[in-house]
């Protein structure tokens, strides 16, 4: 098998899973979101351990750890990540993973405008239209049907914020999550004990899916880093759309979420700013084959 269609099963794989957060976390909906993101946060790392561990990448963690500066960039980076799953898993306990797949179609399109605004990237026509629309879509929302699609933002800024620092730091995936999750990981710990002391923990009977919400976490994330080096800009940014194409649809015919017409419209608006985004790619890919 080529290193191409190794990539290409590895990106596809981790998409699939991506695309099933909506149904695995609806398994959790009986138990608060909180207590959820805790053992996300405590089972992912010790995961993430163990592949460092298994892989012999400890020395490389070892000074990670020992870099303020790498510290403090990841520290920051832990809590929109962590910022991050918290509304997505609040978003599914709420049955609202309509709006949660709409915050992961924005997220290339929110990285577009960051982007610019922080790195001062210049911005194709193709991607000024993209960011149009999609600004159009979330309008619409407000305007069309009085509200603001707050986990939808929240979702895609958090996200978008998060790659933006992650970005300025040269810390391999898994590098980078271990100390992200160890970061945070005393919080949880201790959430998770004071819940424990008071009798209010749901480790008892949610406990394989609450270690498994750690896993779902971790096993996705390395199959993206080992498919990147592998596929060109263009085929990830397609295969980027896999997984809130699959939570929309998973929420609309299995956990039976309400879709109104104004809402089609407002997705419309951004599923066209995605298919110039596409284009976009598309010819860069071209372009970078070329030369």
């Amino acid at each position: 098998m080529s290193d191409y269609s190794k990539g290409l099963l590895q990106g596809s794989l981790a998409y699939l899973i991506w695309g099933s957060f909506g149904l695995y976390f609806s398994l959790l909906s009986a138990v608060p979101s909180t207590e959820v993101l805790a053992h996300r946060v405590i089972w992912c790392l010790v995961i993430t351990l163990a592949m460092i561990l298994l892989s012999g990448k400890q020395d490389k963690l070892f000074r990670v750890m020992k870099q303020p500066k790498i510290l403090l960039w990841l520290c920051l980076s832990s809590i929109l990540i962590s910022g991050n799953w918290g509304v997505y898993i609040w978003a599914v306990g709420h049955q609202q993973v309509i709006e949660a797949s709409l915050g992961y179609f924005l997220s290339p399109l929110i990285a577009i405008l960051l982007g610019r605004i922080f790195l001062g990237e210049l911005l194709t026509p193709l991607q000024k239209a993209s960011v149009a629309f999609a600004l159009i879509g979330v309008l619409w929302q407000l305007v069309g049907l009085g509200r603001i699609p707050w986990i939808a933002l929240s979702l895609s800024l958090l996200f978008g914020f998060y790659g933006l620092i992650r970005k300025q730091v040269e810390v391999d995936s898994l590098t980078g999550l271990t100390v992200e999750s160890s970061l945070v990981v005393p919080i949880a710990l201790g959430y998770t004990y004071m819940l424990s002391s008071e009798g209010s923990s749901h480790f008892d009977t949610y406990g394989i899916y609450l270690i498994g919400a750690g896993m779902v976490t971790a096993i996705p994330l390395l199959l993206f880093a080992s498919a990147a080096r592998k596929l060109p800009l263009g085929t990830l940014g397609f295969l980027n759309y896999i997984a809130p194409t699959l939570q929309f649809f998973s929420a609309i015919y299995i956990l039976n979420e309400s879709f109104s017409t104004g809402r089609l419209i407002s997705f419309g608006f951004i599923w066209i700013g995605l298919i110039l985004f596409s284009i976009h790619l598309y010819k860069l890919s071209r372009t970078t084959g070329d030369s």
